[in-house]
């Protein structure tokens, strides 16, 4: 079943479309504009307009469950290439270092005179606490290990210095 996700801190839609819809695991967001949500404008120039398109994008993920760190695919639309290094790095930093799939395309015109657009596919977070368990099993109980489990994921980790190793 779907849902369509409509974020009030956003920017209004500029036609008959949500913000994102929701299907099963997957977070569609539409493309998204540089728009200042407070005052509607759109914001002057292109980099001014990447950053507050990624904030956009933020906005929306957040209210339907998810973040920029869940992003599997975007693509991003220019209306001059020679944009695509500043854009880039705006991108780039936006992201903790693991990237989703991403196209760039160079088009004619986009709506309201904007000079970028992204469009991004992302998975809902993972809902839920973890649950760490800790166990003295290591020589002279001197180390821990902790593993922690999610819905279908474990991680786990040792903390602590065994005696006989320097």
């Amino acid at each position: 079943m779907k849902q369509s996700i409509v974020s009030p801190n956003a920017p209004a839609a500029l036609g008959p479309y949500c913000h994102a819809t929701v299907s099963g695991k997957l977070v569609f967001v539409s493309g998204t504009l540089g728009i200042d949500p407070a005052s509607g404008k759109l914001a002057e120039g292109v980099e001014a307009q990447a950053t507050q398109v990624m904030k956009n994008l933020e906005t929306v993920l957040k209210e339907a469950g998810s973040s920029l760190q869940h992003a599997l695919k975007a693509t991003i639309f220019l209306t001059d290439l020679n944009d695509f290094a500043a854009v880039n790095k705006i991108y780039g930093d936006a992201f903790l270092g693991v990237y989703p799939a991403r196209s760039c395309f160079q088009v004619s015109k986009l709506p309201g005179g904007a000079s970028v657009e992204i469009e991004l596919i992302a998975e809902l977070a993972r809902r839920g606490v973890a649950l760490a368990v800790a166990s003295n099993k290591f020589q002279a109980g001197t180390e821990k290990l902790v593993r922690l489990f999610f819905p279908g994921v474990e991680f786990a980790a040792v903390f602590g210095q065994r005696p006989d190793v320097p």
